[in-house]
């Protein structure tokens, strides 16, 4: 049984972590499809958030909110996993519109422009922007872009566990220069649309407001990004 102080730590240790919580979902969030509802990552990164508390020992050398950090991303990740957050359908959508980049990128010599890309997949540009946005959550690699046969391992599990930012995790390993090199060749205002996910660590609202776009708008572009982002990726280290 807790004692009244020990109830009272508890509580205030939960009360000032709720912003983390809430912090922690919407930076998942932004890299999820829509189908993924905000709330539930954050009904889940609470039970993390609890379990920590209840786990915690201050002599077991990490600060709290250290090892709380991995307890709800951890709590979260699991939700993810009990769904099916990116649908094959998806990635196979996505697989074209890369496909259409390349083979315009070869043939104009430059990034092909969302009309251009629409116009080759035979879509309008709206139907183009509408699969872009229902592609919220397109990532940077996929197991399957390593190995031929399916494997336990997932995307989520290799990058997500120990750092929120996908790309971050990448920069650590022999990928940075050619994705610093792939971020550069964006056309600019994807390219700065990067910068402030990723440097500044602005969340789509705010980077919406900084571009005058909405909120939507940017998660299309920032699909595109990751989009083209693959595409060069591809082309010099995927063959």
């Amino acid at each position: 049984m807790y004692t009244v102080k020990g109830k009272a730590d508890k509580n205030s240790l939960l009360t000032e972590h709720m912003p983390l919580v809430k912090r922690l979902a919407h930076q998942m969030k932004a890299k999820l499809p829509p189908s993924v509802e905000v709330d539930d990552l954050v009904q889940a990164g609470m039970m993390g958030l609890l379990d920590a508390i209840n786990r915690y020992e201050e002599n077991h050398g990490a600060q709290f909110e250290t090892y709380a950090v991995l307890r709800i991303r951890g709590a979260m990740l699991d939700e993810l996993r009990s769904s099916d957050w990116m649908p094959r359908s998806t990635r196979a959508n996505m697989r074209k519109v890369e496909q259409a980049m390349a083979a315009l990128q070869q043939q104009l010599g430059r990034p092909p422009s969302e009309s251009e890309v629409a116009k080759s997949l035979k879509l309008s540009l709206a139907d183009y922007q509408d699969l872009l946005g229902d592609s919220g959550g397109h990532q940077l690699v996929y197991y399957e872009d390593f190995h031929d046969e399916e494997g336990s391992d997932s995307f989520l599990d290799r990058y997500a566990v120990d750092d929120d930012d996908p790309l971050k995790s990448l920069l650590d390993t022999d990928f940075r220069q050619t994705v610093i090199d792939a971020i550069d060749a964006l056309p600019p205002r994807e390219k700065m649309l990067m910068g402030l996910y990723y440097e500044e660590e602005l969340n789509l609202k705010e980077i919406g407001a900084v571009m005058g776009v909405s909120e939507s708008r940017v998660s299309q572009l920032h699909t595109q990004a990751v989009a083209r982002l693959r595409t060069y990726l591809r082309e010099r280290s995927w063959t």
